[in-house]
């Protein structure tokens, strides 16, 4: 049996520093540090290094166009990504990461250079077999120095065999973890289980598992009830929270945000400080 004292294990422990998102996101993940014998919260400047993350939500929340402009910001950096589509066939994904770049003001050039697909939408052995998409990602993280690994999503790998998703995710996680990857795990919920938590397809089975939980949400608004938002009837707000996280530090808070109409997505504010602003206005 091995065991270390704690000491023991400084010389591996992952350094703590933030992945850029190229969203609010970076200024919602901190950590502490000593100043002047005081403790300070530091922004830490996206997601935690080596984190492997868990973006869910409902239907048409944002959570593709989330973890596409992280893609697009770390590939724009100079960062190898690879992005291993379940859902949208690659050519689809092609043109949506050419408008985020643009949209986004970056070198698509360095885009297309540096993101790496694996489609699995159109190849049941991918789909079906983890073992054999396992093979392909870990030969394309070594050939191509990938550095950043996002499955979108990790749901479409077990979305009718649901009993086995602790194990699937479970291997993804293990193996994200051997090659040294930062990792975004896209979830997807049915639309009968609750929008605010982080459960989705297949239980809590990715959230128990991975580092930490990013939940997006919508709400229509429908009714005069709903007139605390501020907002007209026939609008939808965004909203965005990070569950938890077990690396670092976090805001906890429900957050407004919106897609724009250039397919990106930008943070707001705060939903209670939102609701403060569209009552004064």
């Amino acid at each position: 049996m091995k065991y270390y004292e704690l000491g023991e294990l400084e010389s591996r422990a992952p350094k703590l520093f933030g992945i850029p998102t190229g969203t609010k996101l970076d200024e919602m993940f901190f950590k502490m540090e000593e100043e002047d014998g005081k403790i300070v919260k530091k922004p830490l400047g996206g997601l935690p290094y080596l984190s492997v993350m868990n973006i869910t939500g409902v239907p048409d929340s944002g959570k593709s166009v989330l973890a596409e402009q992280f893609a697009v910001t770390q590939a724009d950096a100079g960062y190898r990504v690879l992005f291993v589509t379940v859902e949208n066939p690659a050519n689809f994904l092609y043109t949506s990461l050419k408008q985020k770049s643009t949209a986004m003001h970056a070198d698509f050039s360095k885009v297309e250079e540096n993101i790496v697909v694996i489609d699995a939408s159109e190849s049941n052995e991918l789909r079906e077999n983890p073992k054999a998409l396992l093979d392909t990602m870990a030969h394309a993280i070594r050939e191509k120095k990938v550095t950043n690994v996002i499955v979108d999503s990790i749901t479409g790998l077990y979305e009718h065999r649901e009993m086995m998703a602790r194990q699937i995710v479970r291997l993804f996680f293990n193996f994200l973890k051997k090659w040294s990857q930062t990792g975004i795990l896209v979830s997807q919920k049915r639309s009968s289980q609750m929008s605010e938590s982080a459960e989705a397809a297949g239980g809590l089975a990715v959230a128990h598992i991975v580092d930490g939980t990013i939940v997006l949400d919508k709400k229509l608004i429908e009714s005069r009830w709903d007139a605390i938002y501020g907002l007209p009837i026939g609008s939808v707000l965004r909203t965005i929270r990070i569950d938890g996280c077990r690396i670092t530090g976090h805001d906890s808070r429900i957050w407004v945000f919106e897609i724009t109409e250039f397919g990106t997505i930008e943070i707001i504010s705060p939903l209670s400080e939102y609701i403060k602003q569209k009552s004064r206005t």
